[in-house]
């Protein structure tokens, strides 16, 4: 060997192990893992891990190469290195010897460093192939014969008697039979059956269930949906909406073996289902945890001789079987509800008048009283569009600010004199120690001489307020202090929290979502999980999932402190359907709207009042 080669590999050999020392250093903060000197089961992959596009699939096919057996793998989410479990001593030298700045992984053809380490990090927990079943989760395999699936198989695929539906969902085809299954809503309409019912090919698979059916509700289905999956394609992690079907889901695969992830909050199972197996999806595993298929043309599978393989996939076709509800929703799991979570308007209505006092009192400015200071360090830039309607008045103007909060607005511009008011005594003292000229009083009487102000703002107030008369009361409230030509601006949040399919500054707050790794039903599962102690049996109104998309228009907001006890209050809000804050403003025959508008998930407004002379 040349002496310049031989330098080369000692360079090498120097940088490979400085490289090491710096990603042991970063994997002991992060997880408290030590080195080990001598082999153990355990090996660090020190500089590839979900960040750079390291798959497990990847890595498993990587260490197959060195004839080391691995049983699990470990990679969390947001770091750039993993682990393995081997399955000896012997494995993990293999492994060690056959990768360690030798074997290229990841998207970058990384040089992979590797480190044996005394433990795995505590957050690691059991390997997901043994972890139990969901509750009510059953896998039959060889439910149905190669012969019987080539006789489904063509039954489903006859021309002309699959749904108007029929066609390709995200590079999947579907087709539907009995009933439409509508994407865009997760439900049926069952005023609307289909002409082609559910294929008799079908009427093999009911006798074959009547020993595990004594619990269910129905006995046949009376809806398919079939689903043709490529290698590559998978279907999002969701709930099959409560009201539109009745308990269990069964699914029917053919030509192809994939894997099912099933979620609920922190907890995650993954299934094997084998080609021409059932699952069937029954309590629990129906109503309280996600399923959902990962888009990959590979799956880790557990090996034969007890480790980890990897299996590629093939075409496969779902058989989807439900029978539709022809009533609300009585299970136990309110949080993933949709019957339990939105009640019919008129007794929502009536519920919402009859407690309004004190669900504002208890759920609005109870709350704020005791979250003032931490609700205070959350507000501290004026928006743009309110500070350009405040910077619009003219010198020694007067403005109201009703509802300031901390008073974030109050010293926008200098040139008037801004003056605020508020139910909340922990967030006017914010206000008292900048020196503002601050008050309290309700918005819905507010204590200044009509005709006397001119202008008002009013940011994320009205929203709070648990009817339609108290909204309109506050508006009127607000044209009443106006001078004639005054003008008053009024935010409220919007329940779409999209506009022009853009995300609001709300909803990409959502690390968790925007970096896919989790979806909003799985938070939403998470919440349930983490409020079910906390919170009353007699909850009055759905809890909304922060930074997820509204699912109804009153809700209870959750807040949680930063302190030690991490105590979650609720808030109440009612958010606004488009022109629905306009059409309160058009109740008003003193003012006129001069301007209406959609800024970062809020509805807004600009009314003025209308001269003496013209009224």
């Amino acid at each position: 060997m040349h002496v310049e080669e031989k330098q080369q590999k000692v360079n090498n050999a120097k940088k490979a192990e400085k490289k090491q020392r710096r990603c042991l250093a970063i994997i002991k903060s992060d997880c408290d893992v030590s080195p080990s000197d001598d082999p153990t089961k355990y090996l660090a992959i020190l500089n590839v891990g979900l960040t750079n596009g390291l798959t497990e699939e990847c890595l498993l096919q990587a260490a197959a190469t060195t004839g080391g057996k691995v049983t699990q793998v470990v990679m969390l989410p947001g770091k750039s290195y993993c682990f393995l479990v081997c399955a000896s001593l012997e494995d993990s030298q293999r492994i060690y010897l056959g990768m360690h700045n030798i074997s290229t992984i990841g998207q970058q053809g990384a040089v992979a460093y590797l480190s044996y380490v005394k433990e795995l990090p505590a957050v690691a927990g059991k390997s997901q192939w043994n972890r139990p079943l969901p509750s009510g989760l059953l896998v039959i395999p060889d439910f149905v014969s190669e012969e019987e699936e080539s006789t489904l198989l063509k039954a489903i695929a006859v021309d002309g008697k699959a749904s108007e539906a029929t066609g390709t969902l995200k590079h999947r085809k579907v087709k539907h039979f009995g009933y439409d299954f509508l994407y865009g809503s997760n439900n049926v309409d069952p005023s609307k059956p289909l002409e082609q019912s559910i294929p008799s090919a079908c009427d093999i698979l009911w006798p074959r269930l009547e020993s595990s059916s004594s619990t269910w509700d129905w006995s046949t289905p009376d809806q398919l949906t079939v689903n043709e999956y490529e290698p590559g394609h998978g279907i999002p992690p969701h709930v099959d909406t409560h009201s539109a079907f009745l308990d269990p889901i069964l699914s029917l695969s053919l030509q192809s073996d994939v894997v099912m992830d099933f979620r609920r909050g922190d907890e995650q199972v993954q299934v094997i289902l084998p080609r021409r197996s059932l699952l069937i999806m029954a309590g629990e595993a129906r109503y309280d945890w996600t399923h959902g298929i990962r888009p990959k043309h590979i799956d880790v599978v557990p090996s034969l001789s007890g480790g980890l393989t990897t299996q590629a996939r093939g075409k496969r076709t779902s058989l989807t079987f439900r029978r539709l509800r022809r009533g609300p929703c009585n299970c136990s799991f309110p949080m993933l509800c949709d019957t339990r979570q939105t009640k019919a308007p008129q007794e929502l209505s009536a519920s919402l008048a009859f407690q309004a006092v004190s669900l504002e009192q208890q759920n609005v400015h109870e709350v704020y009283d005791k979250i003032a200071d931490h609700f205070s360090e959350t507000r501290h830039s004026p928006w743009p569009q309110v500070a350009g309607f405040l910077d619009s008045f003219e010198p020694q103007s007067v403005v109201l600010d009703i509802g300031c909060g901390n008073g974030k607005y109050l010293a926008c511009n200098p040139q008037i004199l801004a003056i605020g008011c508020d139910r909340a005594q922990g967030l006017l003292a914010v206000g008292r120690r900048k020196g503002q000229n601050v008050f309290r009083c309700d918005c819905l009487s507010v204590p200044v001489r009509s005709s006397s102000i001119d202008g008002c703002i009013s940011i994320a107030v009205v929203h709070h307020l648990a009817t339609g008369e108290r909204r309109l009361a506050a508006l009127r409230e607000m044209a009443r202090v106006l001078r004639p030509k005054g003008r008053a601006l009024v935010y409220v949040w919007a329940k779409d929290q999209r506009k022009n399919d853009k995300k609001s500054t709300y909803l990409r707050q959502n690390k968790a979502v925007n970096k896919e790794r989790t979806t909003e039903q799985e938070q939403r599962q998470k919440q349930q999980k983490e409020l079910e102690q906390e919170l009353p049996n007699n909850t009055p109104l759905p809890v909304h999932t922060n930074r997820t998309e509204f699912q109804q228009q009153d809700v209870l907001v959750p807040w949680k402190t930063k302190d030690e006890q991490k105590t979650t209050y609720l808030r109440y809000y009612h958010v606004f359907e488009e022109q629905e804050l306009e059409e309160l403003v058009a109740q008003l025959p003193e003012v006129q709207l001069i301007k209406s508008y959609y800024d970062q998930g809020n509805h807004c407004v600009i009314f003025e009042k209308i001269s003496e002379k013209s009224l």
